[in-house]
C-alpha cells in the first residue's frame, strides 16, 4: 500500500484565496504574466501538433494566446488538482502555471496528469519552489521569535529542483526536462510585498498557520528587519522567487 502524502495545505483556503485574488488580479500578475510568457515561449519551440489542451492554471492564460491551433478546456477555478475529473487519453497538452505549489499529493497529480494525456503528449508546468521569499521567511521568523516567543508556519515548505526531477520521472514522463528561473521582484517595503502576495492570491494556506490575527508588532519587526536587510541603493526591498519549469512527454 503506497505511503500516504502529508497534508500540508488547505486546500478550501487556497482555491478561496484565488477567488479572492480576481476581481483585483490584473493589478498583481506581473510574475503571472511573465511565467505564462515563458511557458508560451517554450511551447512555441515545440513542434509538434496539439488538438485538444487543458489549461490547470489558478488564472488561465493559454486560451489567450493568439497563435494556437488547438482548443483549450479552461476548467472551473474549484477544480482539484489531486482529483482530476478527466478520463485517460483526454488531451494531448496539459499546462499549469504557478498552482501545483498548492497540491498536497504532487506525484499523485503528476500521475494523473500522465494518465490523462494521450500517448504522444506534453506536459507543462511552472510552480513556486526553491529558496523563494527566504527574505520574507526569514525577517518573519525572527521577528515572531523576538516578539511572541514562538514562531507559526508563515510560507509554504517549497520543493527544490532535484525533487521536482525526480517526481517527474516518477510519474513515469519520457524525456523530462526541469530547470529553475530566479526572478528578484522589487518592492517598497514589506507590506508591499504582502499585498502583492495577496493580490496573486498566494497567501498562506498551511493547515497549521495561526487561526488569528498576528500582532501588529511581529510585522513592524520584521518589516524592519526586511528594509534593513535587503534594501537597494534606491530604497527598494528585494523579494527572491525561485520558479521551476516543468516538462515531459508521454
Amino acid at each position: 500500500m503506497a505511503e500516504a502524502s502529508p497534508t500540508l495545505f488547505d486546500r478550501a483556503s487556497v482555491r478561496q484565496h484565488a477567488e479572492r485574488a480576481k476581481p483585483g488580479f490584473l493589478e498583481h500578475s506581473d510574475l503571472f504574466n511573465d511565467t505564462a510568457a515563458q511557458l508560451g515561449e517554450r511551447l512555441g519551440e515545440i513542434s509538434h501538433p496539439f488538438h485538444q489542451a487543458l489549461d490547470l492554471s489558478p488564472f488561465p492564460f493559454l486560451s489567450q494566446r493568439k497563435d494556437n491551433a488547438f482548443d483549450v478546456l479552461t476548467p472551473p477555478s474549484a477544480i482539484d488538482e489531486e482529483n482530476l475529473p478527466f478520463k485517460p487519453q483526454s488531451f494531448d497538452l496539459i499546462v499549469s502555471n504557478l498552482g501545483l505549489h498548492w497540491v498536497n499529493d504532487l506525484p499523485g497529480t503528476l500521475v494523473q496528469c500522465r494518465s490523462i494525456l494521450k500517448t504522444g503528449g506534453l506536459f507543462l508546468a511552472s510552480l513556486i519552489g526553491g529558496e523563494s521569499l527566504r527574505e520574507l521567511r526569514e525577517c518573519l521568523l525572527e521577528a515572531e521569535i523576538s516578539v511572541s516567543h514562538g514562531a507559526s508556519p508563515r510560507l509554504s515548505p517549497m520543493i527544490d529542483l532535484q525533487t521536482a526531477g525526480a517526481l517527474m520521472r516518477r510519474a513515469n514522463f519520457q524525456l523530462p526536462v526541469v530547470d529553475v528561473e530566479t526572478v528578484t521582484l522589487l518592492y517598497t517595503d514589506m507590506y508591499s510585498l504582502m499585498r502583492d502576495l495577496r493580490g496573486m492570491g498566494q497567501t498562506n494556506a498551511h493547515r497549521e498557520r495561526l487561526r488569528h490575527f498576528t500582532r501588529r508588532a511581529v510585522f513592524e519587526e520584521a518589516a524592519q528587519l526586511y528594509q534593513k536587510r535587503h534594501c537597494n541603493a534606491d530604497g527598494l526591498i528585494s523579494a527572491t522567487i525561485d520558479v521551476i519549469y516543468l516538462h515531459g512527454w508521454k
